[in-house]
């Protein structure tokens, strides 16, 4: 039984060792894409690009927010002194107002998303391309994407490639 411990703790000093070796003839990186889509160039042009498409209709909303807040303040300050057919039917109407702005801004959220999406994976397309890039020129064995800087406990800065990523896209975009 002595033995067998002795065995088994000698293969797996040995395999450690065997880990630890490969593991120094490696080349391994990190790319932060939390940065690629706050710090580059195709990013910020996708956000500015939504913003165009999306402004006129973010701006109805917040006119139909307003005209709903304006008819609630009048219909309250009405209702008093309106006839009970009058204020159901006033109720009825702005309940309806309120489920087509409700439907309208579900469905300005729902598209917005899709084409933030979209246009994120463009940008991070090209960000693969550039990792792909790097890693091949500077012979890289492992480069990890990580979501930020704080996902990792420890890791020398040496390893991030995430500026090499950013001066490739910034370049690619002008």
């Amino acid at each position: 039984m002595k033995t067998l411990k002795t065995s088994l703790c000698a293969g797996l000093l040995m395999a450690a060792c065997a880990l630890s070796a490969v593991a120094q003839e490696s080349k391994i990186g990190y790319l932060i894409s939390q940065r690629i889509v706050t710090e580059s160039s195709p990013a910020k042009a996708a956000t500015a690009k939504l913003e165009q498409d999306f402004s006129k209709r973010q701006k109805d909303l917040v006119d139909g927010q307003t005209s709903l807040k304006a008819f609630s303040d009048k219909f309250e300050r009405d209702a008093p002194t309106m006839a009970e057919g009058q204020r159901a039917s006033k109720q009825k109407e702005f309940a309806e107002m309120n489920r087509d702005f409700q439907r309208r801004q579900r469905e300005f959220q729902e598209d917005l998303s899709i084409r933030r999406n979209e246009e994120l994976q463009i940008v991070f397309d090209k960000a693969t391309r550039a990792v792909k890039q790097i890693a091949e020129a500077e012979k890289f064995d492992l480069i990890l994407q990580v979501e930020g800087p704080g996902v990792v406990a420890y890791t020398n800065n040496k390893l991030d490639i995430t500026d090499k990523v950013l001066k490739i896209l910034n370049a690619g975009a002008k």
